[in-house]
Parts: C-alpha cells; structure tokens; sequence
C-alpha cells in the first residue's frame, strides 16, 4: 500500500470515532437533556467546522484532481464533490437546529436526527468510496514522484 493510500486512510480512521458521534447523537435526541444535547452539538460543530469539512476543500484542492487525472476525466469526481456540497448544505441545516437545541419540539427532534443521521451515512459511504475505489486507483496509477508531490500538496492545503 502506497504511503498516500496509507495517509489517508489514517486521516479516515482518525475522523471515524467523530463521525460515530453523529450517529451515536442522534440516537439520543429526546432522551438527554437539552443541555447535554446541546453540548454534544456544539462538539459536532467543532468537528464539522475544524475537521471534516477542512479535510473535504483539501481533497476538492489536491485529492480529486489527481483522481481525475489518473482516471482520464475531468467529470470522475463529480459525484464525490456533489456529496461535500451536501455535507456542507446538512452542516448548516444542523447549525440552525443546534440554536434552538432548548425549544426542540418533535418536529425539531425528528428534523434533527434526520440531519445527523444523513450526515452520519453520508460520511460514512463517502469514506467507503474514496478508500474502495479512489485509493486503489491512485496506488495503480501514481508515481512514487507523484504521490510524494500529491502528499506535500494536502499537507499544504490542510494548512
């Protein structure tokens, strides 16, 4: 396995107990408190905020050009990089919910799991694509010279 396969899928793996947490959060919408509720939303905020969508414009910046060059398709990733805008658009509908996390009726309860759950599958399956199909593309087809400039590339746009 390449040393890019490997990064990341380590950055994957580092970002997986946090994105359990969606999943885990959402079970517990109506039976916590709102003060416990709202500070398990303000870490998925942290999280979203500082992590996971970070790690989304760095593979947008550097990871998916790569794949469409090796895959010959400026379109290749097209339906990756819908799912980040996705991603984004579920991030801030869970800003929203989280600023009225003390006046959550079931209307809200049910749009609120329904927005951590949508995030928690869709993370999940984006995660199971890039590291199913896009990593071992990039094994087959980079350089060792292309995969070293690739990861100076996202340590830089991590940055």
């Amino acid at each position: 396995m390449s040393t890019l396969t490997q990064k990341l899928r380590d950055e994957h793996a580092h970002l997986l107990p946090h994105i359990e947490t969606l999943r885990t959060t959402a079970d517990s919408v109506g039976r916590t408190t709102p003060d416990t509720l709202g500070t398990a939303l303000a870490g998925l905020h942290t999280f979203l905020a500082e992590h996971l969508i970070p790690h989304a414009e760095a593979e947008e910046r550097v990871l998916y050009p790569a794949v469409a060059r090796a895959m010959g398709a400026a379109e290749a990733t097209a339906t990756m990089s819908r799912e980040h805008v996705e991603i984004g658009r579920l991030a801030g509908e869970l800003d929203i919910l989280r600023a009225t996390v003390h006046e959550l009726d079931e209307r809200r309860k049910a749009a609120l799991r329904r927005v951590l759950y949508g995030l928690y599958t869709l993370v999940k399956v984006h995660f199971a694509k890039e590291e199913e199909i896009y990593l071992p593309l990039l094994d087959q087809r980079l350089s060792a010279q292309e995969t070293e400039q690739l990861l100076t590339e996202l340590a830089h746009s991590h940055r």
